[in-house]
């Protein structure tokens, strides 16, 4: 199939050292509350994105239930004034998120919705528009701690993925260090 979209995947993410992006029971305390210990940090004329600075350019999102569900947990709703995509075989759309049942549907939605920057979050769902070739930019926050098991953040593939390294920076306050690549297209 011929990749005519006009929306660029974007994944921004966290994971542990050892490839982790939750506890087997979702958990990700790790994350979000870390120990806190003195961090050395690096930075460059060249930073990865933060959040601060990649959450505004999205104008859409895509996740999977697993994700969605961990966000109905927040005490606010995160997304006002994005569109929201989430990938279920089950789910029924609602007033704050479309469903999609296939990576191939959502692709349909985003096309239809014109959306510009998607932000692709979950798991198996970066997973599969990873595969897919879907994902044009990649950011991933590596925690400084080992979990050891849960939800891996890549899976199998059929071939190589290409990266090109954007930016990289680590930071003082809670030692991660994040790195942003663009995702080279077959043929590219």
């Amino acid at each position: 199939m011929t990749d005519t979209r006009t929306w660029i995947g974007c994944v921004f993410i966290g994971m542990s050292l050892d490839g982790f992006i939750a506890r087997p029971d979702g958990d990700l305390d790790w994350l979000t509350d870390p120990a806190v210990r003195p961090h050395t940090a690096e930075s460059n004329a060249h930073p990865a994105l933060e959040w601060e600075t990649f959450f505004p350019t999205v104008d859409t999102l895509v996740m999977g239930r697993s994700t969605f569900e961990t966000v109905l947990g927040f005490e606010e709703w995160p997304f006002e004034g994005k569109r929201v995509i989430v990938l279920s075989t089950t789910l029924e759309a609602d007033d704050r998120v479309a469903v999609a049942r296939t990576v191939d549907e959502a692709h349909e939605l985003l096309d239809a919705d014109t959306a510009a920057r998607v932000y692709i979050d979950g798991g198996r769902t970066i997973q599969s528009f990873l595969a897919a070739g879907l994902v044009d930019e990649l950011t991933v926050s590596i925690a400084p701690v080992l979990i050891g098991r849960g939800a891996r953040l890549f899976g199998e593939l059929t071939e190589d993925v290409h990266l090109t390294l954007r930016g990289h920076h680590s930071s003082e306050g809670d030692g991660l260090v994040r790195v942003t690549y663009d995702v080279s297209r077959a043929g590219l």
